[in-house]
């Protein structure tokens, strides 16, 4: 929200007050907390005046301070409240002079000037990251009356912004104005279904502001050299986190708000849907599922959509008997066939579904404030909303769950909960609009919850369109609706970016586009990025997703890669492992991984898949892609041709290709099996090596065995911390196995070229 008419003027009917100078300090363990007033203090007859502002700081964890900015504190307070969390045991050192004020957390302090004007500075080792001055912090009201709290942080000159949450526009926030406000707004526009109010900077820091509801962000978009966020409130209470690097703020801030769970090993191969408002029954199912297993094409997951139920009674979780007259049967089918099944649900119950009944005499729908039930005829007629802070309301919901669940159901794709009325009043007295964005995260807490319960702490998963901070620890989340479009294929690949660098470790897209049906060349590039994504899913809105009803080579470009990805777990679930034990997401932006060079700060067609797999979708039909390789020579994995940056290039490629790049120095474990993703990663196992320096020493985990591999001059040695695992070590086009039981491999290169 914009509150000045330039750099002079303030706009109509806008007034604000700026904390200028400290009236007195007080301390407390682990608590700084500061009096300031809005004018200069000359004499007493300045006392006399208002507004005074309380500033406290606090430190929940190391590297991590916050700030709470306060107008009136007789403000009645009111939930939700992102569940932040606080390190046992920690205090952080609290010090003050006639000079300054200061807090410091690790390596982090936040430093109050006591004398001459306002001004706040945040320090990593001695060094400003950031500064809050002059007219930064305000109380703004605008023509309405309506009461804003705002602060400023300087952005330093070549300084990048990334993250809040899942957005479609460039994946460099700074020149936007981002709000926090969830919406069904697809994958075309400002609007985002799952809003974050965290940023990071590669400048050391990342901020996240601790308010569930709207919260507005002028990334550079006010005052150029700033970013200022704001909400209308009495208190605003905001962390800074200091890295140093991208992966590290990532780290910190999931210790804050929640590390993604791990989702199942099987979860991460194909997925395929029925569509959505396409015609199916079961023996439509049946034949897309046996032409997957007549092509051979692996498929490890069936989905079915809201058409599961009948029209006009989503939700009321019964299979509609007129298409599906034996659901636990074909269910049981389906599942002798080696599939997990997963159906579709929404937070929504419409008027003519029996649930709606049975809720409202139960008192779980989420009520207006005159007491009658909230509803309206957008998406199903006469719906209404499940009111998930009611723990009733949630057992109810969850034990509808249950029983879809003991047919036979693996995992449900949790749709919606982006459009949550603020007319209303919620059974625990939550604000409407603060409970406006968190919503989503109450709704998939309790599914996620169910799966857990039911079907085991490393079973449960979801694939959620919705959500806010820290709705990370239920994944996974997908893209929402894009367009069967090149552009729009463009724009989900950012929102994908974007949500990992706001700490979701793992992402998925309608492969082709939901909405329209793609062209086969359009369908085949989709299934590259797809494949080579955390998730894999066929879905579309009115149209199939079966690669033959596009053209038979449709079905070669999803069987290789398809086989590739399932080739890769040992790799990708080691890197899911790092996405759930340290909040750095599978698919990484390239400034993730690559923070130093500047040449990699605004690139958004391209990402590192884990730490050494460099990806570039291709986004025409002709196969012409550019892209940017760092420092080192690279190797294509696909054709082992070798480039060498830091440069860009330029390529062709055919649809069974894709500039897919192996980091020099890594060691990729490749699987033995390619037509499941459940595996045991370890038996059988290719260890491919890269580009290895003399004297170089991979550690290379692959399940419960971890391989180590040793360039000794031209010599490459492999040992496994189970002799008695089979094994083989690549170099260049030379593989050679290791007989069972030897745990001790040595390869003789052929020459220097070949090993580098």
């Amino acid at each position: 929200m914009k509150f000045t008419d330039g750099y002079w003027l303030l706009r109509e009917g806008v007034t604000a007050a700026h904390p200028v100078e400290v009236l007195d300090v007080t301390a407390s363990p682990g608590v700084l907390e500061i009096d300031a007033p809005t004018q200069p203090i000359r004499h007493r007859g300045d006392l006399l005046k208002g507004p005074v502002v309380t500033i406290s700081a606090h430190a929940p964890m190391p590297d991590v301070i916050g700030v709470t900015f306060t107008h009136f504190e007789g403000e009645q307070p009111r939930g939700p409240r992102f569940e932040v969390r606080r390190e046992d045991d920690f205090t952080p050192q609290v010090e003050y002079d006639e000079e300054h004020a200061t807090v410091t957390a690790g390596a982090l302090s936040v430093r109050v000037a006591r004398t001459g004007p306002w001004h706040v500075d945040f320090l990593a080792h001695g060094r400003v990251l950031t500064t809050s001055g002059r007219k930064g912090m305000g109380i703004m009201r605008d023509a309405t009356g309506a009461h804003y709290l705002r602060e400023q942080l300087d952005l330093r000159v070549g300084t990048s912004v990334y993250g809040l949450g899942e957005r479609f526009g460039p994946l460099v926030k700074n020149g936007q104005v981002v709000d926090m406000w969830n919406a069904d707004g697809g994958t075309a526009t400002e609007q985002a279904y799952k809003n974050v109010p965290f940023f990071l900077t590669d400048a050391g820091y990342g901020v996240f502001v601790d308010h569930p509801g709207k919260v507005s962000f002028e990334v550079g978009s006010e005052e150029v050299s700033r970013v200022q966020f704001s909400v209308e409130s009495q208190q605003l209470t905001y962390y800074v986190i200091h890295g140093p690097t991208p992966k590290d703020i990532l780290r910190k801030y999931t210790a804050l708000t929640g590390r993604p769970a791990l989702p199942p090993a099987w979860s991460f191969g194909l997925w395929l849907s029925t569509s959505f408002t396409t015609s199916y029954d079961e023996a439509t199912v049946t034949s897309f599922i046996d032409g997957m297993k007549e092509r051979e094409l692996p498929l490890s997951v069936f989905h079915f959509d809201c058409f599961w139920m009948r029209e006009f009674n989503w939700c009321d979780f019964q299979w509609d008997p007129r298409v599906f007259p034996d659901p636990e049967g074909m269910l049981a089918r389906l599942k002798d066939k080696g599939l997990h099944i997963c159906v579709w649900i929404n937070p929504y119950i419409a008027q003519r579904s029996p649930l709606f009944a049975e809720g409202k005499a139960l008192g779980h729908l989420l009520r207006k404030p005159d007491g009658s039930v909230w509803q309206w005829d957008l998406w199903q007629p006469g719906m209404a909303l499940v009111d998930f802070t009611s723990p009733a309301a949630r057992d109810w919901y969850a034990s509808k769950l249950e029983a879809v669940l003991a047919q036979g159901v693996d995992c449900f794709k949790t749709d919606f909960g982006e459009r949550i009325p603020v007319d209303v009043a919620y059974a625990d007295g939550s604000d409407p609009e603060r409970m406006h964005n968190y919503y989503t995260h109450l709704y998939n807490r309790t599914v996620f919850e169910v799966l857990r319960k039911h079907r085991g702490e490393q079973e449960a998963v979801v694939f959620a369109r919705s959500a806010t901070a820290g709705s990370q620890r239920f994944p996974v989340h997908w893209g929402g609706d894009c367009e069967a479009t090149y552009e729009s294929m463009a724009e989900s690949l950012r929102g994908g970016l974007s949500l990992g660098m706001s700490g979701f470790g793992f992402w998925s897209h309608d492969i082709g586009g939901f909405e329209g049906t793609p062209t086969p060349a359009l369908f085949k590039r989709w299934l590259a990025f797809g494949l080579l994504s955390s998730h894999s899913r066929l879905h579309g809105s009115s149209s199939y997703r079966v690669p033959w009803l596009f053209d038979e080579e449709a079905v070669d470009v999803l069987r290789l890669f398809t086989r590739l990805k399932l080739r890769l777990m040992p790799y990708l679930y080691e890197v899911a492992r790092t996405a759930h034990a340290e909040g750095v997401p599978m698919m990484r932006a390239m400034v993730l991984e690559f923070p130093d060079d500047p040449g990699c700060a605004h690139l958004e067609r391209q990402y590192m898949l884990g730490p050494d797999l460099l990806v570039a979708p291709v986004f025409s039909d002709d196969g012409d892609v550019s892209y940017y390789v760092p420092e080192g020579t690279w190797t294509h994995y696909l054709s082992g041709q070798s480039v060498t940056g830091p440069r860009w290039v330029r390529e062709r490629h055919g649809f069974s290709s894709v500039p897919l790049l192996v980091r020099p120095g890594a060691v990729i474990p490749v699987g033995a099996v390619a037509d499941r993703p459940d595996y045991p990663y370890a038996d059988g196992v290719t260890l491919r090596a890269y580009g290895l320096e003399r004297g170089a020493r991979v550690m290379v985990p692959v399940g419960d065995v971890t391989f180590t591999v040793v360039r000794e001059g031209d010599t490459l040695r492999a040992s496994s911390s189970d002799p008695a695992t089979d094994w083989a070590l690549a170099a260049g086009e030379r593989i050679v196995r290791a007989a069972a039981g030897t745990g001790f491999l040595s390869l003789e290169l052929e020459s220097e070229s070949e090993s580098e």
